[in-house]
């Protein structure tokens, strides 16, 4: 992943998507996409849904999105002491 982007504030995104099988659009299908993108307009995913529609046969149903910053400032813990008896 590009460290570059990710100064940018782009995040690791990733979208479950829901489409119809062509041949029976009764029954769904899961595809999951993952990518740097920017929350919350997130133009990268928009545009490979964009492409999905115009060119793939799969109807898509839903797409459900998760989103996390990658750097992130340091966490720090107390360490947790194990009594032994």
């Amino acid at each position: 992943m590009s460290l570059s982007l990710q100064l940018q504030n782009y995040r690791l995104t990733t979208a479950e998507i829901l489409y119809r099988l062509p041949d029976h659009p009764e029954l769904l299908q899961t595809y999951l996409w993952q990518d740097l993108d920017i929350a919350p307009k997130f133009p990268v995913l928009q545009k490979f849904l964009d492409f999905w529609d115009r060119e793939l046969e799969g109807k898509l149903h839903s797409v459900r999105v998760a989103s996390t910053t990658i750097i992130k400032p340091a966490e720090w813990r107390s360490p947790t002491l194990l009594t032994l008896q």
